[in-house]
């Protein structure tokens, strides 16, 4: 990564192999470019917390090439009587060899709170900061961590066996709806529910339907049980009448839900109707369907666990 002029975030994530294209997608949807490293540099603020991979945030304040002019230049922060934290943000993307020990990330917090003209509170400090190396360059800034919000909603009411993983859902959430302001939102074929909590709880306007009225129940009820509300509606995707700016569709693919290419069709004719862009997650190739239905393939990414592939596909 290298620093550009007019920096204002910058962002750490983390992911394993599996999830390394699901990552780089989410990464392209939500700041236009993915990074080759550990570390992203962008004008896009978002929630950290929105991401199951983003870590932290820095709100760049002061760049440096060395920490002692750093120390300098945060001695004119204006702190009007709030407390502070300082973090070493690690920078895994750097050479092997220029990773600063614990004890040196420790010593640089410490010196840089000493030139920090404020009140020291490494418990509850009303504002927190964040130092980085990039590249030979020290930056600091306001400081957010991620919450894994995606991590909680594991713990919901009803399961169902083929449903997305919470972290998988939330990523294709973002894929899909990068700038939640003004758009509306569909899960045509909603299931249980899981990405319905994960659009909802990032306070993105999504309603969900599904054509089996068996498993609506559950869905109305994990939904509850997070303190979240939408409207869940019995129907079939090619019986939607409304539009929506965007619709995300996990194609059903188990035993009890088998469904032939003519009827994939049919559901894909009916979205391309509905809905201007659609993301859909299969466990099958439907390239030549999803052209045969009208739409052209953007981008697209694996979701890996093991030897299970899903594979998610942004059309418009």
């Amino acid at each position: 990564m290298t620093l550009q002029k007019g920096t204002t975030y910058i962002y750490t994530h983390a992911c394993s192999e599996d999830e390394r294209s699901l990552c780089a997608l989410e990464m392209r949807s939500l700041f236009g470019v993915a990074s080759q490293t550990n570390v992203l540099e962008s004008l896009v603020k978002i929630d950290p917390s929105r991401s199951p991979f983003i870590k932290e945030r820095i709100a760049v304040i002061y760049k440096s090439e060395s920490l002692e002019d750093l120390f300098i230049k945060v001695e004119t922060l204006q702190l009007s009587g709030a407390t502070f934290k300082v973090n070493y943000v690690k920078n895994s993307g750097q050479a092997k060899g220029e990773h600063a020990g614990f004890e040196k990330r420790r010593a640089i917090e410490r010196e840089l709170g000493l030139h920090i003209n404020g009140i020291a509170d490494l418990r509850q400090p009303d504002r927190q900061f964040g130092v980085i190396n990039v590249n030979d360059i020290w930056v600091f800034g306001e400081y957010v961590k991620s919450e894994a919000v995606w991590f909680r909603h594991q713990q919901k009411p009803n399961g169902y066996s083929t449903a997305l993983s919470t972290r998988v859902a939330r990523a294709v959430v973002n894929i899909a709806v990068p700038n939640p302001n003004g758009i509306k939102a569909i899960d045509p074929c909603c299931g249980i529910g899981t990405v319905l909590v994960e659009a909802r709880s990032m306070g993105i306007d999504m309603v969900g339907s599904d054509r089996n009225q068996l498993i609506l129940p559950g869905a109305r009820e994990n939904m509850m049980h997070f303190g979240l509300s939408c409207k869940i509606n019995l129907a079939d995707i090619r019986d939607i009448t409304s539009h929506y700016d965007v619709a995300i569709i996990d194609l059903p693919y188990n035993l009890c839900s088998v469904i032939t290419p003519e009827e994939q069709l049919e559901m894909l004719q009916s979205a391309r109707w509905f809905a201007n862009k659609v993301v859909v997650v299969t466990v099958e190739p439907i390239d030549e369907i999803l052209l045969k239905a009208g739409f052209s393939i953007i981008d697209r990414a694996v979701a890996k666990k093991g030897l299970f592939i899903r594979e998610v596909i942004v059309c418009n």
